[in-house]
């Protein structure tokens, strides 16, 4: 089951890819939420090693908002494209 929900994360992801950028916002956001869950599950169904790859390709992914979170919770400067 937890292969099936992975898969769908990953398809849901491309899709959201393919939205216009206006409509990125609230499905990116469901799925930065949901990733996390999803790899702690890996962590403890397969193993850390599967968790800490499933990571950096979470990070890959989403490098551009996890920059933008860090950089509003370290309170530097957020430039926001027009």
């Amino acid at each position: 089951m937890l292969l099936w929900l992975c898969i769908g994360w990953v398809f849901a992801s491309a899709l959201v890819a393919l939205l216009p950028m206006r409509w990125h916002y609230v499905p990116g956001v469901a799925l930065l939420c949901v990733a996390p869950v999803l790899i702690s599950h890996i962590a403890l169904a397969v193993g850390v090693w599967a968790a800490f790859g499933a990571l950096l390709a979470f990070g890959s992914m989403f490098r551009n908002p996890l920059r933008y979170f860090w950089k509003r919770l370290t309170g530097q400067m957020v430039e926001i494209p027009q």
